[in-house]
C-alpha cells in the first residue's frame, strides 16, 4: 500500500495516525534517502503514540527514548557503516524491550530485524516535496495496522 504526502506537516500526520495503530513490542522499519521524511515520520508516530517532550532525529546520539503511554525507541543508523557498531548500540537488546521501536536507516539492520515488523520506504517524487510512503507488512498484526492506514479521501 502506498499513500502520499505533500509536505512535513502531512507527513507527521500520517505518522500520528500510524502510531495511534501501535502498540507495544511493535518494530516499525523506515527506509529513505537523506531527507525523504523518515525522522518526520517517527515524529508524528511519537505524537501519535502519546509521547511526551520533543522528538529529534537521534543522528547524533543514535537512539532516543521517549516516554508516553508506551516507550518508543527512536533508532538512526545512518552514521554506522559495520554490523558491529549495530551490535554495539545493542539493538538486539532494544528490540526485546517493552516498548515501540522505530528504526531510520533500517537496511542496515535488517538481519537483526524481527520476523514480523513493518518496513516503510520513503521516496522523493518529481516535485520535490512530494513523498511517496510504501508500506510493506511482515505479518498478520502489520497487515490490520496497514490495512487501517489507508489513505484518507
Amino acid at each position: 500500500m502506498t499513500i502520499t504526502t505533500t509536505s512535513a506537516r502531512e507527513t507527521e500526520a500520517l505518522g500520528r495516525r500510524l502510531g495511534a495503530l501501535l502498540r507495544s513490542g511493535d518494530v516499525i522499519a523506515l527506509s529513505g534517502d537523506l531527507g525523504a521524511g523518515k525522522t518526520a515520520l517517527a515524529h508524528g508516530i511519537a505524537e501519535g503514540v502519546g509521547a511526551s517532550g520533543y522528538v529529534a532525529s537521534p543522528t547524533f546520539t543514535l537512539v532516543r527514548e521517549y516516554s508516553g503511554p508506551v516507550p518508543i525507541y527512536h533508532v538512526d543508523l545512518y552514521r554506522l557503516d559495520t554490523p558491529r557498531q549495530i551490535e554495539d548500540i545493542g539493538l538486539d537488546e532494544i528490540l526485546e524491550r517493552p516498548g515501540i521501536v522505530v528504526i531510520e536507516w533500517a537496511e542496515k539492520a535488517a538481519r537483526w530485524l524481527p520476523k514480523e515488523h513493518l518496513w516503510v520506504t520513503i521516496r522523493f517524487m518529481d516535485d520535490g516535496d512530494t513523498r511517496q510512503f510504501e508500506f510493506v507488512p511482515n505479518g498478520a498484526r502489520y497487515a490490520t495496522v496497514a490495512s487501517r492506514l489507508r489513505p484518507m479521501p
